[in-house]
C-alpha cells in the first residue's frame, strides 16, 4: 500500500505543477534538516514540512510544501483523499523576508556634523595637571573640536537595533590659558615653548580620521525614536601644528608631530532623539607618545558635545 500511495502522491503532484514548488525551495538558500521519529507510529519529516511521511497501523500521510496525500485502510477497502494544507513554510519565508526587510531598514546615527570642548585628563582621571607642566593648562571654554563624519554603514539586526560604523573628520584646538606655547625638544619630549612676548591665541591643532563602531538602540517614544550608542573608536592623525597670535596681530605657525600619538583608540557614546545627538569620546591612548608627554606625564584627551545626524 505504501508504495502504491507514494507513486500516487508523486504522479498528482506531478500533474498538479508541484515540480515548480520544489524548484523554488530546493533553489533558496535555506538549510533543511531531515527528521526521523520512530515510535507506534513512524514519521520522516524533510525541512519544515517541506516533504514528510507519517506512517500508522491504518493511515499512510504524505505531504509535499501545501499538498498532501492521506491514504486510508479500512475494512471497506483503501481509500485516498487529496489535502490542501495551510501554506506554513512560505508564510514562514514571508517571515524571514519581512525580518530581512526590518534588518535593511535599520539606520544608525553617525553620518552628520559634531561641535564640542576637548581637553585631557592626567593619568589619575584629574583635570588638575602637575604644577611643574602649568604650561599645558587650556582655556577649557575655548578649547573646541569639530567633527564631520561623511560616511556610514548600518548593520542591523532588527529595525530599531544593529550596529553602525563610518568614517569622520576629527579636528581638536586645544587652546593654552598661559602666554606659552609646546616644542618638540630634546629627544622628543615635549617642552614649554616662550614666545617672547604676549600672546592673544595660542593653541596646539590636529586632525585625525576616525572609526567608530557601536551598537545602537532606537527606543520609541512619542511617534519617534530616543537613540543610544556606544563602542569602541579608532583614530590615525593625519597632521598637527601649532599656532600663536601676538597682541600686536603677528601670526606664527608651525606643523609638527609634537610626539603626538599616530594611532589612538577608546570608546565613544551617544543618546539623542531623532537626528540631534549629545556624545562623548575618550581616548584610552594618551595624547603623547610614551614617555614624549610634558615632563614625562601621560595625558588623555575626551571631547564631549552635540551632533546633527544625517541618516534620514
Amino acid at each position: 500500500m505504501k508504495k502504491i500511495g507514494i507513486c500516487i502522491l508523486l504522479t498528482a503532484i506531478t500533474l498538479q505543477g508541484f515540480s515548480q514548488e520544489l524548484s523554488a525551495v530546493s533553489e533558496s538558500s535555506k538549510k533543511q534538516e531531515t527528521t526521523v521519529n520512530t515510535d507506534e507510529n513512524t514519521k520522516v519529516t524533510i525541512g519544515d514540512d517541506i516533504l514528510s511521511v507519517e506512517e500508522s497501523d491504518s493511515a499512510l500521510n504524505l505531504r509535499i510544501g501545501n499538498r498532501g496525500l492521506n491514504i486510508l485502510e479500512s475494512l471497506e477497502g483503501t481509500k485516498f483523499k487529496f489535502e490542501k494544507y495551510d501554506d506554513e513554510w512560505n508564510d514562514e519565508n514571508e517571515d524571514n523576508e519581512s525580518s530581512k526587510k526590518n534588518r535593511n531598514r535599520f539606520k544608525g546615527h553617525w553620518t552628520g556634523a559634531e561641535i564640542g570642548f576637548n581637553n585631557y585628563l592626567t593619568s589619575d582621571k584629574s583635570l588638575v595637571l602637575p604644577d611643574d607642566i602649568g604650561y599645558m593648562n587650556l582655556h577649557s571654554s575655548k578649547s573646541t573640536n569639530f567633527n564631520i563624519n561623511f560616511t556610514q554603514l548600518s548593520l542591523g539586526l532588527t529595525r530599531h537595533i544593529g550596529f553602525v560604523t563610518g568614517l569622520g573628520l576629527n579636528w581638536n584646538n586645544y587652546k593654552f590659558d598661559g602666554d606659552n606655547n609646546i616644542l618638540k625638544g630634546l629627544n622628543g619630549i615635549i617642552e614649554e615653548l616662550d614666545p617672547g612676548a604676549p600672546l592673544e591665541k595660542t593653541k596646539l591643532a590636529t586632525l585625525y580620521l576616525t572609526l567608530p563602531f557601536m551598537l545602537e538602540m532606537q527606543l520609541p517614544v512619542d511617534n519617534n525614536h530616543l537613540n543610544i550608542a556606544a563602542g569602541p573608536i579608532g583614530a590615525v592623525k593625519i597632521a598637527s601644528h601649532n599656532k600663536m597670535v601676538y597682541e600686536d596681530g603677528q601670526k606664527v605657525k608651525a606643523n609638527g608631530d609634537f610626539s603626538l600619538n599616530m594611532l589612538r583608540y577608546g570608546a565613544t557614546a551617544r543618546v539623542g532623539y531623532q537626528n540631534f545627538q549629545i556624545y562623548g569620546t575618550y581616548y584610552m591612548t594618551p595624547l603623547f607618545k610614551s614617555g614624549k608627554g610634558p615632563g614625562g606625564y601621560d595625558l588623555y584627551p575626551f571631547e564631549i558635545g552635540i551632533a546633527f545626524t544625517f541618516n534620514d
